[in-house]
């Protein structure tokens, strides 16, 4: 009698956490176009880098297109790490030069002239993503604050 519990109690855990990884999961055609358009402004204040807006919410399994600006009056590097592991990845385009990523990665894009750099994306998992925004390591090494840095966050639902 006792083993049959286990056994029932098991079964019911195995049945729920299938259930939590299927509504996590996306499927279909991840790139399926045309992407929404986002846009991040990236101008340069008296303390550093000033992001508008800072905050994005947006719905896993939606094909997006960031992008993203600089003002190009000081070289600022953009960071996306954590919200690009857990995308799927289809399309970097700079200056009119697009960049195919199927399967690859990257994590920054540094601006050191003013212009616009877009990518495109489908989020995969839920959660808050944080970016930051802020010197390009060649300045951050010379600064003796250890650089100036704005944040932001996608929000994934």
């Amino acid at each position: 009698m006792l083993l049959r519990a286990i056994g029932v109690a098991t079964c019911r855990l195995a049945l729920a956490l299938t259930a939590a990884a299927a509504q996590a999961q996306v499927g279909g055609n991840l790139a399926a176009g045309p992407p929404l358009d986002i846009h991040l402004e990236i101008a340069t204040g008296p303390d550093g880098p000033v992001l508008s807006p800072t905050g994005f919410e947006l719905v896993t399994g939606e094909y997006y297109r960031l992008n993203v600006t600089s003002d190009g009056v000081e070289p600022w590097r953009f960071e996306v790490t954590d919200l690009l592991r857990n995308s799927h990845l289809r399309l970097v385009t700079i200056n009119g030069i697009e960049v195919h990523l199927q399967a690859l990665a990257f994590r920054a894009i540094e601006f050191d002239v003013g212009g616009t750099a877009q990518f495109s994306f489908t989020p995969i998992r839920t959660g808050a993503f944080e970016f930051t925004v802020g010197d390009v390591p060649s300045v951050r090494s010379r600064r003796a604050d250890g650089g100036r840095t704005a944040t932001g966050t996608f929000t994934v639902e």
